[in-house]
């Protein structure tokens, strides 16, 4: 029985001997940890921060051509936009001077020169009352006689002094 007493001493010697070599190196694998832990903690903040600059980086590229892209957009759609209410304008202008001319309403340009007309015909009125008789020899011009020789056959009224005043760009 010594013999077996002697193994099992042996055996449990060893196995002592095994679990303080282990627990050793658990010890020293924490020391190490410890001294090297600080530096790959540095180490590990260095690579999340070049890799933080690089991720910015990127999403900045990505900002600035989405940017460039949805102003591309913004302009494409604007000029389009610009080109169909011109479009649009233009059809409501017709519209209104058939309308207009259905309703036996002259053109705008034909009522400036009517306008024209009557102040000239108003100059030339108040200076034969001045006295100073018609600024030009020959008296009203022959398309003022007519238009008021058709004024007064078609029992119109006299012409007022207001008249609506075309707007530049107005075709007639």
């Amino acid at each position: 029985m010594a013999t077996q007493d002697d193994s099992f001493d042996k055996t449990a010697d060893r196995i002592k001997d095994s679990a303080q070599q282990i627990w050793l190196a658990g010890l020293g694998a924490f020391a190490k940890m410890q001294q090297e832990g600080s530096k790959a903690f540095e180490a590990l903040v260095k690579d999340g921060t070049g890799m933080q600059k690089r991720t910015q980086q990127a999403a900045e590229e990505t900002l600035s051509q989405a940017q460039a892209r949805m102003a591309g957009f913004a302009s494409e759609f604007g000029s389009k936009a610009a080109g169909q209410w011109g479009k649009l304008e233009s059809i409501f202008e017709d519209r209104v001077a058939r309308a207009l001319d259905k309703l036996g309403m002259p053109p705008a340009a034909e009522v400036a020169a009517l306008q024209a007309r009557v102040e000239a015909l108003e100059a030339e009125l108040a200076a034969l009352r001045r006295g100073g008789g018609p600024k030009t020899a020959a008296g009203p011009s022959r398309a003022a006689r007519q238009g008021a020789a058709r004024g007064k056959a078609a029992g119109a009224a006299p012409a007022r002094k207001t008249v609506r005043r075309s707007k530049p760009g107005d075709a007639g």
